[in-house]
């Protein structure tokens, strides 16, 4: 298995919970973008976070060096994985 999608297996299984509680809000917020707006930024803001927090550390090594240019690669593979799991991911703050 590739580095990033062992990056979020690991962030879906530390923070099962958390994600646990964000997946009914998705998938809603897929229904009725309108009306579920508001519950899915709150708990959004939290899921982005810990998002960023795996995709820093998955990133963090290659940043500096020969191998910045990777980085960039890693991180859109790493947000293409998640995106499988929550297609409206990048919808958290939207107004």
């Amino acid at each position: 298995m590739t580095k990033y999608r062992e990056a979020v297996q690991q962030m879906l299984t530390e923070n099962k919970e958390l994600f646990d509680e964000f997946r009914p809000i998705h998938d809603a917020y897929m229904l009725n973008p309108a009306v579920n707006q508001a519950k899915y930024n709150s708990i959004g803001s939290t899921v982005m976070d810990t998002i960023r927090e795996y995709e820093r550390r998955l990133c963090a090594k290659m940043g500096g060096g020969m191998y910045s240019k990777f980085s960039a690669n890693l991180s859109e593979k790493f947000m293409e994985e998640i995106k499988k799991t929550f297609p409206k991911i990048m919808f958290i703050g939207v107004e």
